[in-house]
């Protein structure tokens, strides 16, 4: 099974509403991570203390998922952004996983009151879904591209095609 770099990059989506689907994740994942990343950014060294990792490394982090969001809302390098975002995603599993957080946290209407309370009253208890489903959602803008309205169709698929000469 032969796959050219064109199809790793862009691959082709199937049809105009797959095509609809794609932008609309792909602009919903860059606004929310853009959200994400920058406050990160402006706060490494707090953010670097709180989680216990070295700051280079939430400064990875924290830029994969500003730089990854505008990526993404443009869809520039779709399947690269989505796998930097997803790779610091799969870390925030990891750290939930490791602090004993379970997959989908009850419900914080049925914890008993005082039970859990966050900075702002009762919310949502932790757990390691939200970061779950980022990394499915970005496995499906690796494997399936960013889309027709996408800078990859429009710009990067005809460079990758002359530069191969395919």
């Amino acid at each position: 099974m032969d796959i050219a770099l064109v199809e790793l990059v862009v691959p082709a989506a199937p049809s105009p509403l797959a095509q609809a689907a794609l932008f609309s994740l792909r602009v919903f994942m860059g606004i929310c991570f853009i959200r994400h990343g920058w406050p990160k950014l402006r706060n490494l060294e707090t953010w670097a203390q709180m989680l216990q990792t070295p700051a280079w490394l939430c400064f990875l982090s924290a830029g994969s998922m500003w730089a990854g969001g505008i990526a993404l809302i443009v869809g520039l390098l779709t399947p690269l952004a989505a796998f930097a975002i997803l790779v610091s995603m799969a870390y925030a599993m990891v750290l939930e996983i490791r602090s004993g957080f379970p997959f989908i946290a009850a419900d914080p209407y049925l914890i008993p009151e005082g039970d859990y309370a966050g900075p702002m009253g009762v919310g949502e208890p932790p757990s390691w879904e939200k970061a779950a489903m980022y990394v499915v959602m970005c496995l499906v803008l690796m494997f399936c591209g960013g889309g027709l309205l996408s800078l990859d169709t429009l710009l990067i698929e005809d460079l990758l095609r002359v530069g191969l000469g395919v």
